[in-house]
C-alpha cells in the first residue's frame, strides 16, 4: 500500500491542508485506491487526519459515520492516520 498526498491548493474550506489516498499494489484490492482522506491544520498547531465518512442528519443534527472501521484493535485507525501525517509532513519538507 502507498499514501499518496494531493496538495489542496484551491483554498477552500479553511484550514484543509490536504486529501490523501491509498493505493493499493498487491491483492485483492491491487489497482485500487481508497479515497476520502484529508489532512488539516490542527489546534495544537500540528495537524489532524480525518478518515473516509459520510453525513447524515437526525431530527436536524448533523452526524457522521466513519467508513473505515477497526475489526478488533481500536489503536488501528490512529497508526493510519499517524502513516498519513507522516506522508504529508515528508511531502511538505520536500515543498
Amino acid at each position: 500500500m502507498q499514501i499518496k498526498i494531493v496538495r489542496n491548493e484551491n483554498g477552500g474550506p479553511a484550514g484543509k491542508l490536504a486529501d490523501a489516498e491509498l493505493h493499493f499494489g498487491d491483492g485483492l484490492l491491487a489497482g485500487l485506491k481508497l479515497v476520502g482522506f484529508s489532512v488539516w491544520d490542527g489546534r495544537d498547531g500540528g495537524t489532524h487526519v480525518t478518515l473516509p465518512a459520510r453525513q447524515y442528519s437526525v431530527n436536524g443534527e448533523r452526524r457522521r459515520f466513519i467508513l473505515l472501521r477497526t475489526v478488533s484493535d481500536a489503536g488501528s485507525t490512529d497508526m493510519l492516520r499517524e502513516a498519513i501525517a507522516q506522508a504529508f509532513a515528508q511531502m511538505s519538507e520536500r515543498g
